[in-house]
Parts: structure tokens; sequence; C-alpha cells
């Protein structure tokens, strides 16, 4: 099913906004409100002259789902569309416990790495392999599956690629950090967007350690050590 609807059929009289307004709007990056576009969690269609354009109603309606601190069930109007959930506003976790004087529940440190690219997943694991072989490193394919597993694991450090599926990092990043207990993790973005690239997701990676993944090899272990208060092995 596509969101955008053709030239022809532009919804005749409807308050619209352009991408980048209502990313301003969303407080998201403009590639993030292209995916929910793409997934049909926002209306839009295109002008005859081809510039996408998005329902106000239907970003009005997303923030108030997200204030709400709800999804809106699956199958249920969305903008005048009938579809999921909008991922950014996803189920809260399972309750969290309060973070143990111990680096986790066995006492090996945790690691969870968020990556949809089975090469850099399985070089992030020779990595920490080789340096850490006392750490646990967990692996979530997706955006989805990693704000589930953040909420089970708790890891002690968080590696996460900006470009994922299902919800981009950008967004992942600020979900995470509206909770409190996101406060006791240490954050590495990796990417492979160079700086000049990296502008739209700039509200997410502020203050954030960023590794471009051409320098992972030798830039991750000396970082995940200062995280994890270890020194890498050799």
């Amino acid at each position: 099913m596509k969101s955008e609807t053709s030239p022809e059929s532009e919804p005749s009289g409807q308050a619209h906004v352009s991408t980048f307004e209502a990313a301003r709007m969303l407080g998201l990056a403009v590639r993030s409100v292209q995916l929910m576009v793409d997934r049909n969690e926002l209306r839009a269609w295109k002008t005859p002259g081809g510039h996408r354009r998005i329902s106000r109603e239907s970003v009005e309606q997303w923030l108030r789902g997200r204030a709400g601190g709800g999804a809106v069930p699956a199958g249920s109007e969305w903008g005048g569309l009938t579809g999921p959930a909008p991922l950014a506003v996803v189920p809260p976790a399972p309750p969290m416990p309060q973070p143990a004087p111990t680096l986790a529940r066995d006492g090996a440190a945790q690691v969870l790495l968020i990556e949809d690219s089975i090469h850099f997943q399985n070089l992030v694991s020779l990595l920490v392999e080789q340096n850490f072989p006392g750490v646990q490193l967990h692996i979530a394919n997706d955006g989805i599956t990693g704000l589930a597993m953040y909420g089970q694991i708790q890891p002690d450090v968080l590696i996460v690629d900006i470009l994922l599926p299902g919800i981009d990092g950008g967004a992942l990043i600020t979900t995470l950090r509206s909770h409190p207990q996101f406060a006791r993790s240490r954050l590495i973005v990796v990417t492979s967007l160079d700086e000049s690239q990296r502008a739209p997701y700039a509200f997410a990676l502020q203050g954030v350690n960023v590794i471009h993944k051409p320098r992972l090899v030798a830039e991750l272990p000396p970082l995940l050590a200062s995280d994890l208060g270890q020194k890498a092995v050799g």
C-alpha cells in the first residue's frame, strides 16, 4: 500500500506541510520523516510538480499520540489511513530494575550492538572477543528489536548505527533518552556517513562519540575500553 497518492488525487483544501517542516514539528531528522511516510505512518502525497506534501493533521495526530505516551493500535485510523502504529511511539519496555553497583547480573559487562550489517556485526564481535574476552555482546538487527533488548539488558555500553531499518538511529537515540534508565549506559555511534552527511542527525549526535566505519578497527577498542573502565587486551 502506497502512502503517497498520485498528483491528481491530492486532497482538496487539506492543510499540509513540507517534509522539512514536518521534521521540525516532530523534532526528527528529515530522513526519519521520509521513512515514516514510506511506512504509512504519516499521510503524504506529491504535487503535480513532484514535491512531497504531508498532511498537517497526521503530523499533529502523531504528536498527540507521543504526548499521550501510547501507541495507536494497529488497524486504527491514522491520519485518514489504516495501518500500524508509529514505530517511534513504541510500547514501553517491561519495568527495568534499579541499576546494581556491579556492571551486570553475572558480573560481566554488557554491550548491546544495534546494527543491520552482517559484516559489521561480525567485525564488532571479533573486536570485542579479541580485546574484551569477559564482555557479553548482544546484537540486534534493527531499531525496534534494539529498543526491546535495551529494556531487557540495560547494557553498560550501547553501540548504534545511524542508518537502521524499522526506526533510524537518530529516532532510536531520542526515544531512549526519554527513559531515565538510559543515563546508566555509555553511547557510541557508528556510521558510514562522513561528517558532511551527518547534519540531519545533529540533534541526536551532539555530545556523542561517533566512529566512521572505515575507522572502526582503530577507534572502537580504545573507546570501548574507556567506556567500560577496562584495558583492551593487546
